[in-house]
């Protein structure tokens, strides 16, 4: 009698094992798919991303596509040259130093009621509240004191 080798024994039992899960998972998906439950037509297909989407333009050619960014770099080079002819067009209106403090302090939300505020327009105190909108009635102006 041949002796049995029990190495190979405990490397079987594994294959073996993996075979049997493997049938087993084919076996289940397999009667899922048998037994599984008939789908009523449906009457109109799943909206789609382009259902939702504005309708688009037809797709470019290749030369309409072309034609376009050399339209679009002739009127870069237009309004740049534009500029150079013409640079007192594109100067920045300096703003008021005056008018700028003034939009600043009026619009400043830490303001509270009693605070003393110098404007261009003069010297005014503010009696609105803080919980409230700001309105031009909330300013009360301070008469100067007259000189003597």
């Amino acid at each position: 009698m041949r002796p049995v080798r029990r190495d190979h024994s405990l490397a079987d039992a594994r294959r073996f094992a993996a075979l049997s899960r493997a049938v087993t998972i084919a076996g289940g998906l397999a009667l899922g798919l048998a037994c599984s439950h008939p789908c009523l037509a449906q009457t109109e297909p799943e909206p789609s991303l382009n259902d939702y989407l504005p309708p688009s333009e037809p797709e470019l050619t290749r030369d309409e596509w072309r034609q376009r960014i050399e339209d679009a770099r002739r009127r870069g080079k237009e309004v740049a040259r534009e500029r150079r002819e013409h640079p007192e067009l594109y100067v920045p209106v300096p703003e008021d130093p005056e008018i700028v403090a003034t939009e600043r302090v009026l619009n400043d939300e830490s303001l509270q009621r009693g605070d003393i505020i110098s404007t261009k327009k003069g010297m005014f105190i503010y009696q609105g509240r803080s919980d409230q909108p700001r309105r031009e009635q909330d300013f009360v102006p301070i008469a100067p004191k007259s000189a003597r």
